[in-house]
């Protein structure tokens, strides 16, 4: 195998770093659905936002206009610490492949976080401590977001209480005690420890929890709790904000080369690696100056994008928060306890939502078998043992360099490699001991779901 011009990793300097955080919002013809009050179904403005939100990231996620954001020089810092991250030219993929096709995998798990996360958890930790606040609330799901935040409150000197989901939280105990070993307070959910937890608990007894169990958890503890806000890993338009990095850094680093894709990947749960990697790429689409193809992969067992509904509906189970227009299969909805990973959020970004809502991008769904068989054959041609979440990518990945191989296209593939899953091994292991099914939820589960969805006057 012989490496052509172009690097095996590709690193941009301190000095390219982005000094701003790219707001695709600011191009879309179409903007993202206003946030809604869920008894009177009216938007929601700044003063009703922020007694949950941090007050300057209320703003942020109330601008649909400003272009570029500007990063302050204190998260640019402490970006310095993990940032810039590699873009991976994958040859040892592309031969294993025997494909014509050229791989691109932007990493993003070389920081003890493990993922992604922190790009959002640092700023949206410094806003809070800017304002004077004690702490933080949050939820996660497979551990990353919770382990990031608990790293960035750390830093600087925030409390960090976390709800995280039950199975999960029993799954990985080592991804709990690194959170712990940041301070952070860590609690199962559904819990007993809030009215939220109580309620989903006597409904549901013996539930596993979801993502949208542990929301209502947090933003229950933050309400209550004088001197606390409430923060959050994904979906939010200022989340996708403080992604928009990773995107302008593999936009840099490709630029660098005269490399321009044709297909870009992300694993879609909620949209924060996905919506920050596409971020530049999108905004050039949607000035009409490039056109890529642009693939949303979920699980199967979670499908939003694929089978769910574009519909105002709540983003958490206790029906506590605003309502978002997304695509969701309905806040009631709890996946399979047996899906791997941190995929298991009932819907998507409101942004992305509108996105493929407007055909701008596509969507496909896998089975978490074929998944970890393509993360497998990753971890052994390319040495990174990836995150299941990262590996839905992975998977379409590899099927569309496949599939360059039986039309002998050349063309150029970029995915977001989100974190690594040295934390998954209870997965690893029941996908090698022939334990791990793929579940899909049927017609009439969904169904059940849809028919919660909140009817509220004036919503569309």
């Amino acid at each position: 195998m012989t490496f052509e011009k172009i690097p095996y990793k590709i690193y941009l300097s301190e000095q390219e770093m982005p000094k701003t955080w790219y707001n695709v919002r600011a191009d879309m013809k179409t903007k993202p659905a206003p946030l809604r009050n869920p008894g009177t179904g009216a938007p929601m403005g700044f003063e009703d936002l922020r007694g949950v939100f941090c007050d300057e990231l209320v703003r942020q996620e109330l601008d649909n206009d400003t272009a570029e954001i500007p990063i302050p020089r204190e998260i640019r810092d402490f970006y310095k610490m993990y940032r810039p991250s590699p873009l991976v030219r994958a040859y040892c993929l592309e031969e294993k492949l025997q494909t014509p096709a050229k791989i691109y995998y932007k990493f993003e798990g070389n920081n003890t976080s493990g993922s992604h996360k922190l790009n959002s958890a640092i700023a949206q930790a410094y806003y809070a401590k800017q304002q004077g606040l004690a702490g933080v609330t949050t939820e996660t799901g497979a551990g990353q977001w919770g382990t990031a935040l608990s790293m960035a409150c750390a830093y600087l000197g925030l409390d960090c209480k976390v709800y995280m989901v039950k199975v999960s939280y029993e799954q990985k105990p080592f991804r709990r005690e690194v959170m712990r070993t940041y301070g952070a307070a860590v609690t199962p959910s559904p819990s007993m420890e809030t009215e939220i937890g109580k309620k989903i608990l006597q409904e549901h007894p013996g539930t596993t929890g979801s993502l949208g169990c542990a929301i209502s958890e947090a933003v229950e503890a933050a309400a209550k709790n004088p001197g606390y806000r409430y923060v959050l890993g994904s979906v939010l338009n200022q989340v996708l904000l403080h992604q928009s990095v990773i995107g302008l850094e593999t936009k840099a680093a490709l630029d660098k080369y005269g490399v321009v894709p044709d297909i870009i990947i992300g694993c879609a749960g909620g949209g924060s690696n996905l919506g920050g990697l596409i971020s530049p790429f999108m905004g050039e689409k949607l000035r009409g100056e490039k056109n890529y193809r642009i693939i949303a992969v979920e699980p199967a067992s979670c499908p939003s994008f694929t089978r769910g509904r574009f519909a105002y509906d709540f983003c958490d189970t206790g029906m506590v928060c605003p309502l978002a227009k997304m695509y969701t299969l309905g806040s009631g909805f709890i996946p399979s306890a047996n899906h791997a990973g941190g995929l298991r959020y009932h819907g998507m970004s409101p942004v992305l939502s509108q996105l493929y809502h407007d055909g701008l991008m596509e969507a496909v769904s896998v089975e978490q078998t074929k998944v970890f068989e393509a993360a497998e054959a990753f971890a052994r041609v390319e040495g990174i043992l990836p995150a299941p979440e990262s590996s839905h990518a992975i998977r379409v990945a590899m099927d569309e360099a496949l599939k360059c191989k039986e039309t002998g296209e050349e063309k150029t593939i970029v995915f977001g490699l989100t974190g690594t899953g040295y934390f998954d091994m209870v997965a690893y292991e029941k996908f090698h001991n022939g334990e791990m099914t793929d579940y899909i939820p049927t017609d009439a589960e969904l169904q059940k779901s849809f028919d919660k969805l909140p009817q509220v006057p004036g919503l569309d």
